[in-house]
């Protein structure tokens, strides 16, 4: 009788039916679009490349500023009242864009102007510069994404 339920038991197929399989799919495909989700990549890189323009901002504000105190308080030439886009480091052209290579000649303030990560170009780094009527310098990213207002005033 014990040899009869043992082939009857091995008998029968094994393994997963369709039924089974499918559910466990949808439930990995369910949890892998929440973790998607949760992760959202475009956001994370959306604030790393707000970070880096935090960074960028600040890098061309203390270079301008450490230039003022070498050079008596003069500020380089060609920054205005009005927000205006700084010129590339390198550029073939700096029309209409302030030119701020005498901070990065002999590279004593900074090496390079920095470029905006997703959308300097070969002559504009996206950046800007003005001065108001006190003598103070803000330099701005007006490219910043999800709504963020990058800019830094000295």
């Amino acid at each position: 009788m014990l040899k009869q339920l043992r082939n009857k038991r091995n008998s029968g197929q094994q393994g997963f039916t369709l039924i089974e399989v499918l559910l466990v799919v949808a439930i990995i495909a369910i949890l892998a679009g929440i973790v998607i989700l949760a992760i959202n990549p475009n956001k994370q890189l959306g604030d790393t490349r707000n970070a880096q323009r935090q960074s960028d901002v600040n890098t061309i504000l203390n270079a301008v500023y450490q230039y003022s105190v070498d050079n008596q308080g003069n500020l380089p030439a060609g920054i205005t009242s009005t927000a205006t886009d700084i010129c590339a480091t390198g550029a073939g052209s700096c029309t209409g864009l302030v030119d701020l290579t005498v901070l990065t000649s002999g590279g004593k303030y900074i090496v390079a102007i920095p470029r905006d990560p997703k959308t300097g170009t070969t002559n504009d780094a996206h950046y800007q510069i003005s001065v108001d009527a006190n003598n103070r310098v803000t330099v701005s990213a007006p490219d910043a994404e999800q709504g963020k207002t990058i800019s830094a005033t000295r």
